[in-house]
């Protein structure tokens, strides 16, 4: 089974970070939300408090075959400043697997030179921290092992993307139509 972990700081933008969880686990895909914080208690842009499944230092990511990040802010930024969370996304892009960020989140790529050469997406005003990268305006864009999505309006489109990595087309339509996505 896929693992995916998606990393979660105060100030997350609360779409972003749930859309991903819900799709994902509809889907049987085994997506674990991982807080930065000293506590699982993680609290959202607009005040919602999550609880997040894991501590960072409880967590292995070799296994990862995806992780994310919701942007929001100050989350982005949070993360950003994590060491443990550069370390993990370096190791991820430099063995070529998944990473996903949505909104601002893709700063924290543009910044640790992940983006070199790629096209990719984020809200607008962040562009010009995509460094190395050609920003496409896009919902959702996709580049190799990485995926950006440009904000909260972007959160089904960008999910519904992740979850076709792990699971066929036929699949991911059931999910989409289940869920009244575009119907």
């Amino acid at each position: 089974m896929a693992k995916v972990y998606e990393f979660l700081a105060d100030g997350f933008e609360e779409i972003e970070a749930l859309a991903p969880v819900d799709i994902l686990r509809r889907g049987g895909v085994d997506i674990q939300t991982v807080s930065i914080n000293d506590t699982k208690e993680v609290t959202g842009s607009h005040g919602v408090i999550m609880m997040a499944d894991k501590l960072f230092d409880e967590v292995d990511f070799t296994d990862a075959d995806l992780l994310l990040l919701p942007g929001g802010m100050p989350g982005a930024t949070n993360l950003m400043a994590h060491e443990g969370v550069q370390q993990a996304l370096l190791n991820q892009h430099a063995e070529g697997k998944r990473i996903g960020a949505i909104c601002a989140a893709p700063m924290i790529l543009g910044q640790l030179g992940i983006l070199q050469g790629c096209r990719a997406t984020c809200y607008p005003g962040f562009e010009k921290f995509l460094e190395g990268a050609e920003y496409t305006a896009e919902p959702v864009t996709v580049d190799g092992h990485i995926t950006t999505g440009e904000g909260p309006g972007a959160s089904f489109a960008y999910s519904y993307q992740l979850l076709s990595y792990f699971r066929e087309a036929k699949a991911v339509e059931s999910i989409k139509h289940g869920m009244r996505w575009n119907i």
